[in-house]
């Protein structure tokens, strides 16, 4: 009996993992990461997370239709609102669960989290899902300017200490997001409007598979900088508590909006960019803090290719809403009437 249970749950978890491919590379790259850290840890200390975000941003871009750029503007409000919530709503909750943890660098880690920009790989995994990807990008670059210009001063008023000089930071946030961005935009209008229709689908096709690799890779790369200990569970319950109050606000700003923007708010308020944060944590406080956010990069990242998963099917199962990317109907960011 006990045996034919078993069976029924690796059956279970083998239809939903090939269900959800997006989730099935997540959780095996995880393992790889902190399974084979030697390499992969070296790979990570030489500019493999850049490398990684670089080839993400640019795919990512690269998918995005331009025809979705018209859409972004119409959609400007829920833009703006959604990059103030995360520059406000966000800090405050990272500060709230970091109480859960005993004083030091992790706690320090923690309250570092919901400074971050939204998640580069955000943008991928809406796009997974079938959202706006274009929406998604625009609170991307908001939120990333946010983050540089209030950092500092947000750092200092919630820890009392750890100021820095974000003119790294920029420079580095412009190699890493700015560039890449608009590179795989330009090359995306730059086909002939005779081609589109044949190459977006082509665009579309090579940059999620090129954009599901890459997000692989930074989730092999991030746990093979986990150390996990004692102290970690502490960590991980702060960690878990952040991550689901972030979804729960992306719902809330989601709400009477198109499933397409809809998806795009939820993923990119739920996951901050781990990376970034890891950066704002070692010039703030030492390389000491940043270990948590390798396990806060783990866990948004395997939710968010859940989510995008979960999203598609529904999408997929539901009919096409007015408003949709290619109805007729409300603007983005505004319900069918």
């Amino acid at each position: 009996m006990r045996w034919s249970r078993s069976e029924g749950l690796l059956g279970a978890a083998g239809r939903l993992l090939a269900r959800y491919p997006e989730l099935a590379a997540a959780l095996a790259a995880a393992v790889i990461g902190l399974s084979v850290r030697g390499p992969l840890a070296w790979l990570a200390g030489h500019q493999g997370i850049n490398i990684a975000l670089v080839v993400l941003v640019a795919a990512t871009a690269a998918g995005i239709d331009p025809d979705a750029l018209r859409r972004l503007a119409r959609a400007w409000r829920r833009v703006l609102l959604t990059v103030a919530a995360g520059i406000t709503v966000l800090p405050a909750l990272s500060w709230a669960v970091a109480q859960l943890v005993p004083s030091g660098p992790l706690r320090d880690g923690v309250l570092v989290a919901g400074l971050a920009p939204c998640e580069i790989a955000s943008v991928a995994t809406t796009g997974l899902a079938g959202g706006e990807a274009a929406v998604a990008a625009g609170v991307l670059i908001g939120s990333t300017l946010a983050t540089v210009l209030l950092a500092a001063p947000v750092l200092t008023l919630e820890a009392g200490r750890g100021g820095f000089s974000p003119g790294a930071l920029i420079g580095n946030l412009a190699l890493v997001v700015a560039l890449p961005l608009a590179a795989g935009l330009t090359a995306r209008c730059l086909v002939p409007a005779t081609r589109r229709v044949l190459a977006t689908q082509r665009a579309e096709t090579a940059a999620s598979r090129t954009a599901l690799a890459a997000v692989a890779v930074l989730v092999a790369l991030v746990a093979a900088e986990v150390r996990l200990s004692a102290g970690y569970a502490a960590v991980a319950g702060a960690l878990l508590l952040f991550l689901a109050g972030s979804a729960v606000l992306g719902r809330l700003l989601a709400a009477r909006s198109t499933r397409a923007v809809g998806a795009a708010l939820l993923l990119v308020t739920s996951m901050r960019d781990f990376a970034i944060a890891a950066a704002l944590a070692t010039a703030a406080f030492g390389p000491a803090a940043a270990g948590p956010l390798g396990l806060y990069g783990i866990a948004v990242l395997v939710w968010g290719t859940a989510a995008a998963g979960t999203l598609r099917a529904r999408s997929a199962a539901a009919p096409a809403q007015p408003g949709e990317p290619g109805q007729p109907g409300a603007e983005a960011g505004h319900p069918a009437r």
